[in-house]
């Protein structure tokens, strides 16, 4: 785990700002490695790579950027889980280092851009090819680590967070299109990002640089092939089997692994599998709101810690700490992201860092093996549909109107969400219910100028992931899980690497593999969504592990945080003094009332948790632009010309 930039003149020409433009990023980036720090600078000056190290594996020779004996070099963030195996089948008495990182430069140099799909792990790299005189960059299949990038005046720049790169922008400007995506979905699509100009290079996706041209392309998709030839007991014993196995590698490291434990299923899991299977010890962290019993989930992670003799930390989450730390959880994640839950994992995470280099989370049990209660909605409304028309039989009906009854007791804290998904209406597309079952713009009529954003349609990206070709056509429910593993998934997955990287913490995410994903897409949907069960797979493979009483919970809501309770009462005197300079923003309404869209915002609402976030966003950067604006005039200054040699310089 570490932190990476590169910078490249597109038609290799010298580029003469390059040491400063290393030293820049190396600054912007230091958060994420504080074991230790290196650039290296090409012979001709066209192309260098800047390291900021978190030291996980290969602690003595592991350091970056890394050369090997063909002239290649290397700048890379992640863990390959699968090295050790990789080492042997490439020939282990080779290698210089124990290092994953030597693992990538020799299957690169043995099998060339081929060497990603063997690679198990999450990774995001730039690698300069000497004899191709080319950069070739890479970015694991779920977007666990981030990549983003920008070209300016034929220089390509590319960090692993986007506000490295704002140094190299002509202005911070804010992209109209990924705001609206955001306002719609609370995350972005496509590969934009809120700062125009930067680019995210997508999950499972290359980018090219070679003779003087940039190409991007796809390397791996999950195809969604249900199973149908094998029973249900079989297809869990070898889930059980993939997990297991996946926590098993995840757990690899030469430092101390502990894990996130919120009381949930997924965190629950693998905390459990992950203490089973180490030498006793092991650390997890919780934090706890001390705001009524429906954000109080301690008692669960306690239940499990106490059965599985886990070491359990807890941290009280208070609302003098969301004003003391709000805006640097803004500044971390880079731009606004996601629900509410930021917060508390970032108070979490720092306590882990005290304690531990490396922790297992639960992220994307949820998209994967169907955890939210919109999927049980959504399918309800299909099924009333099914019931009424007489239609029940068809293949896409996995579960009948009868049998998915029992299981509605979950939707009970959601009845704001279903008021407002069929106020507009019963039935209907499957996709653009799904669409309106997840839109957040229309509660904002009246706070957001539409028009001031332009034309173009989130709805239109939206149908291009919704009707993509690897899904079938005859799941809703794996079409709904699919569309959220490309988007909410990667938004997740960008609020965990922010909070955990700010306090120089790695975390891992086990669900998060791709030989569980690829496995999970062969689960018949009515394996996984049995009776309208969200998770019934996954409850039934991994469930032993548990205590009834979180095997048995029904009010899980994700990460619950007491915000809207906290604005409108110890931290609403907070809540106006920044949201009063918000209206000279061009994409609210003049006279919007943030005030009274407060007051009627449901217990776990996040509209107002997305303009408090948009509003902290602009003071932290487009109202900084003296800072940025220096670093510009600092990373774009020409630099004396090095020796003509190339250059590594290593500091601890």
């Amino acid at each position: 785990m570490c932190g990476i930039g590169a910078v490249m003149s597109i038609e290799l020409d010298r580029v003469p700002h390059l040491g400063p433009a290393l030293e820049g990023l190396d600054e912007l980036l230091a958060h994420r490695g504080p074991d230790g720090h290196a650039s290296w600078r090409h012979e001709r000056g066209h192309v260098g790579f800047a390291h900021r190290r978190l030291s996980i594996i290969g602690l003595e020779r592991g350091d970056q950027p890394m050369r090997d004996a063909h002239g290649n070099w290397i700048t890379y963030n992640g863990e390959i889980y699968n090295y050790l195996e990789l080492r042997k089948e490439l020939g282990e008495a080779s290698f210089q280092t124990d290092s994953d990182t030597e693992v990538i430069l020799r299957a690169y140099a043995r099998w060339g851009p081929d060497c990603l799909n063997r690679l198990r792990g999450m990774f995001a790299f730039a690698l300069w090819d000497e004899r191709e005189q080319s950069l070739f960059v890479a970015r694991d299949r779920f977007g666990i680590k981030p990549l983003y990038y920008a070209v300016v005046d034929g220089v390509f720049y590319c960090a692993s967070e986007a506000k490295a790169l704002i140094p190299f922008l002509p202005g911070i400007e804010t992209d109209p299109d990924a705001l609206k995506d955001y306002l719609a979905f609370q995350f972005t699509l496509g590969g934009k990002t809120m700062f125009r100009g930067v680019h995210e290079l997508l999950p499972a996706h290359t980018l090219t640089i070679r003779n003087g041209s940039i190409s991007v392309r796809r390397y791996w998709e999950v195809i969604y092939e249900p199973d149908q030839d094998h029973t249900e007991r079989y297809l869990v014993e070898r889930l059980r089997e993939i997990l297991t196995e996946s926590i098993r590698f995840h757990l690899r490291a030469d430092v101390d692994v502990g894990g996130y434990l919120s009381g949930g299923l997924d965190s629950s899991i693998v905390c459990a599998a992950a203490a089973r299977q180490g030498s006793g010890g092991f650390h997890a962290f919780t934090g706890r709101f001390d705001d009524g019993e429906a954000y109080d989930e301690s008692r669960y992670a306690r239940a499990l810690a106490e059965a599985e003799g886990i070491d359990l930390h807890q941290v009280d989450v208070t609302p003098d700490a969301f004003v003391a730390h709000i805006r640097d959880v803004i500044y971390a994640l880079d731009f606004p992201v996601a629900g509410p839950g930021a917060f508390p994992q970032y108070v979490v995470s720092e306590l882990a860092s005290k304690h531990v280099k490396v922790v297992l989370g639960g992220q994307g049990g949820d998209e994967v093996f169907g955890g939210y209660a919109r999927y049980l909605l959504a399918y309800f409304e299909q099924c009333i549909n099914a019931a009424i028309e007489g239609t029940m039989d068809r293949a896409e009906f996995v579960v009948t109107y009868a049998s998915i009854i029992p299981n509605l007791g979950t939707l009970r804290e959601y009845k704001p969400l279903m008021q407002t998904f069929w106020k507009e209406g019963l039935f209907g597309d499957l996709d653009e219910r799904y669409f309106r079952l997840i839109n957040r713009a229309p509660a904002l009529a009246g706070i957001v100028d539409w028009e001031t954003l332009g034309d173009y349609s989130s709805l239109d990206t939206f149908l291009e992931i919704f009707r993509a070709p690897n899904v079938g056509p005859s799941s809703y429910f794996d079409r709904m899980t699919h569309f959220d593993s490309k988007t909410l998934l990667p938004a997740l997955l960008q609020v965990e690497d922010r909070v955990s990287m700010a306090h120089g913490l790695e975390s891992r995410t086990p669900f998060v593999d791709h030989e569980v994903i690829e496995f999970a897409a062969t689960l018949p949907a009515i394996v996984k969504f049995k009776s309208g069960e969200l998770k019934h797979a996954l409850k039934l493979a991994m469930g032993d592990l548990l205590p009834r009483t979180i095997i048995e919970r029904k009010d899980k809501m994700g990460f619950p945080v007491p915000l809207v309770d906290w604005l409108k009462g110890p931290v609403s005197e907070f809540f106006h003094d920044v949201t009063a300079s918000g209206h000279r923003r061009g994409y609210l309404h003049p006279h919007a009332d943030l005030g009274r869209l407060l007051e009627s915002e449901p217990g776990f609402g996040r509209n107002v948790w997305a303009l408090l976030s948009l509003e902290l966003w602009h003071q932290s950067f487009h109202d900084s632009s003296h800072r940025w604006d220096e670093l510009r005039r600092r990373v774009m200054t020409a630099a004396p010309d090095e020796p003509a040699d190339e250059l590594a310089v290593a500091s601890a």
